[in-house]
């Protein structure tokens, strides 16, 4: 079984500093993990659309209306780290605060939960996400730059090969369906700006 302090816990093997039994034991590392596994984790979370984080669900229209521009607002959801995707994706929106404006009388999006659980998580996530604490924490274990550096380049290299098998799980051509696999040319015409 997968858990929060075993992330913790490869994070401070790679760095070879002890391991910890609990986030709240009375530990210096058990204190740098508890401290910053959580922001460490939903930015790990927001750089690639996850395939076992992604949720989608269709938004009810907000109770409040912006005062202007756009006719309709909709509050994403408490666990939102990242929106992906609207299922209406030529409609004008704009995202604010924890909001969508957009003009649309519905709205079903596709985004990045922050799912706590890591038993959900991707094999490659969770090693990533250890890479990724190391990195974070090496400088305060350690006392050494080079540990330092040398956990930074770790930790991007396993971002890189989990990005890469995670995007390559399904084929999806449809825009209707959620994220496309493809790329169309206007889009590379459109990204000139």
């Amino acid at each position: 079984m997968a858990s929060v302090v075993g992330i913790c816990n490869g994070a401070l093997n790679q760095l070879g500093a002890t391991t910890i039994l609990s986030l709240n034991e009375d530990s210096k590392n058990a204190r740098l993990c508890n401290t910053r596994y959580a922001e460490v984790r939903d930015a790990v979370f927001r750089s690639h659309p996850w395939n076992c984080l992604q949720v989608r669900v269709e938004l009810p229209q907000s109770t409040t209306t912006p005062p202007w521009g756009f006719k309709f607002k909709y509050d994403l959801p408490g666990d939102s780290l990242r929106l992906l995707r609207i299922l209406e994706y030529d409609s004008d929106h704009k995202v604010e605060g924890r909001s969508i404006l957009s003009n649309s009388e519905t709205m079903k999006i596709l985004y990045i939960s922050r799912v706590t659980d890591p038993n959900q998580y991707d094999e490659l996530l969770r090693e990533t996400l250890s890479s990724a604490l190391g990195a974070d924490i090496a400088y305060a274990i350690t006392s050494n730059n080079t540990t330092s550096q040398n956990m930074i380049v770790s930790y991007q290299e396993k971002l890189r090969d989990a990005r890469f098998v995670d995007s390559t799980e399904g084929y999806n051509v449809n825009p209707d369906n959620g994220m496309t696999d493809v790329v169309g040319a206007d889009t590379f015409i459109n990204s000139r700006y």
